[in-house]
C-alpha cells in the first residue's frame, strides 16, 4: 500500500496533509525516516511511526457536525482556539473534511477515511456545496448574471452553479463546486456586498436535517455509500 494512504487511514489527514508529513521528514519506516512520496508500505511487516510514535490503521469513521461560530476547522490552532475536534466526543481519530471559516456554520464532515475525503475535495469531481448567504442588500439581477457566468477571483475564474434568491431578498443560496478559502464571501464582494451570515447547509448531497448547531452524529450507510458510490466508479 502507498505510504500516503496508509497514513491517511491511520488518521493522520487528508492523503495532502500526510504527504506535508512525508517531505518533513516526520515518518519513520522500521527506524528508517522516509522521504519520498511514493514508498510503499507492507502492512503485515512494516513498523510505520509518526514522530517516533506507532501508527496504525483505524476503523472507518464518518461524521456530520454542525460547526456553530467561533471554532477553527483544523485538528489544532497556534492561536490557542477552539477547534472543531473539542465538540466530537469519540475515541477514533478523524479530521475535517476541508474548510469552514471561523464564523461560517453548518454542514462539516470528519471522517479518518482518506479515498472518502480525497473524492469530496478534489476538484475534478465538482462535488456540490450549497451556502446561505446573508448579504446587506438585495442582490441584483445583473450581478446574479455575472456570478453565474464567471468572476475573477486573485487571477482565477470562479463561478456559482446556482442562484437562488429567498422571498426576503437579502438571503440568498448559492451552490458552489469548488472550496477555494472565502470563496463564497469573494464572490460577493467582488459585486460590493457584504456577507453578513454565512452557512454551508448541503455538502454532496448530506444535508443538517434537525441537527442542531454545535450537534453532530454518525453519517448514515446511505449517506457513506452515496458518496462511496460515486468514487468506486472512478
Amino acid at each position: 500500500m502507498r505510504l500516503n494512504r496508509y497514513l491517511s487511514e491511520c488518521g493522520l489527514g487528508s492523503r495532502r496533509k500526510v504527504e506535508e508529513f512525508i517531505l518533513q521528514g516526520r515518518i519513520e519506516i522500521n527506524g528508517k525516516t522516509v522521504a519520498e512520496l511514493a514508498h510503499n508500505v507492507e502492512i503485515e511487516k512494516d513498523t510505520v511511526t509518526f514522530d517516533g510514535e506507532k501508527v496504525k490503521r483505524q476503523s472507518k469513521a464518518y461524521y456530520l457536525l454542525n460547526k456553530p461560530k467561533g471554532y477553527v476547522t483544523t485538528t489544532s490552532d497556534e492561536k490557542n482556539r477552539r477547534t472543531v475536534l473539542e465538540l466530537i466526543k469519540t475515541n477514533v481519530k478523524v479530521f475535517p473534511v476541508g474548510r469552514l471559516d471561523y464564523n461560517t456554520t453548518g454542514v462539516l464532515l470528519l471522517t479518518n477515511d482518506g479515498d472518502f475525503t480525497n473524492y469530496l475535495l478534489h476538484p475534478n469531481n465538482k462535488v456540490r456545496r450549497v451556502y446561505r448567504a446573508v448579504i446587506d442588500k438585495p442582490l441584483e439581477i445583473k450581478d446574479k448574471e455575472k456570478m453565474l457566468k464567471g468572476l475573477y477571483l486573485e487571477g482565477k475564474k470562479g463561478r456559482f452553479e446556482e442562484i437562488i434568491v429567498t422571498r426576503k431578498s437579502t438571503i440568498v443560496n448559492v451552490t458552489a463546486i469548488e472550496g477555494r478559502n472565502h470563496f463564497v464571501k469573494k464572490m460577493f464582494q467582488t459585486l460590493g456586498y457584504n456577507v453578513d451570515e454565512l452557512a454551508r447547509i448541503n455538502y454532496g448531497g448530506i444535508t443538517l436535517g434537525d441537527l442542531p448547531l454545535g450537534g453532530w452524529r454518525e453519517l448514515t450507510l446511505a449517506e457513506i455509500n452515496g458518496i462511496k458510490k460515486k468514487y468506486d466508479k472512478l
